[in-house]
């Protein structure tokens, strides 16, 4: 005597589910790809000189190529820049400072101007002059 099952597995399913998932998983990987290979373009940027600065900064800091620091034409040395810096942008809502510097100033001169601004978190602006 034959004895049958009732349920008997069915071995076929259905790819559509898999499919959608893969779909998804490919649209995914295309949008990632091209959103990272945009900063591999070679662009043109414009020059500095063709932005005109509609946000003035109440302090400005130049710098002589000798080394010597100036804040608003009043001349200070370097262990007292931070604190002259931070004593005059306490009370202002926007705390930033341009950084003058000649064109002939050593770079470590301009760059400790600037780890006082990312040490408090000023904004910085450096001055440039128009391209003729």
């Amino acid at each position: 005597m034959k004895i049958q099952r009732r349920n008997k597995a069915n071995p076929e399913f259905s790819l559509a589910a898999m499919t959608d998932v893969i779909l998804l998983m490919l649209i995914f990987f295309m949008i990632t790809s091209s959103a990272a290979n945009q900063s591999a373009i070679d662009v043109k940027l414009p020059k500095a000189g063709a932005v005109d600065d509609n946000i003035p900064n109440p302090l400005t800091v130049s710098i002589k190529p000798d080394g010597s620091y100036f804040v608003d034409d009043n001349p200070v040395t370097k262990d007292q820049l931070e604190q002259i810096i931070v004593d005059k942008l306490a009370n202002q809502t926007n705390k930033s400072f341009t950084i003058r510097a000649d064109e002939n100033t050593m770079h470590k001169d301009v760059v400790f101007a600037m780890e006082i601004a990312e040490k408090n978190k000023f904004n910085i602006a450096i001055a440039t002059v128009k391209d003729k």
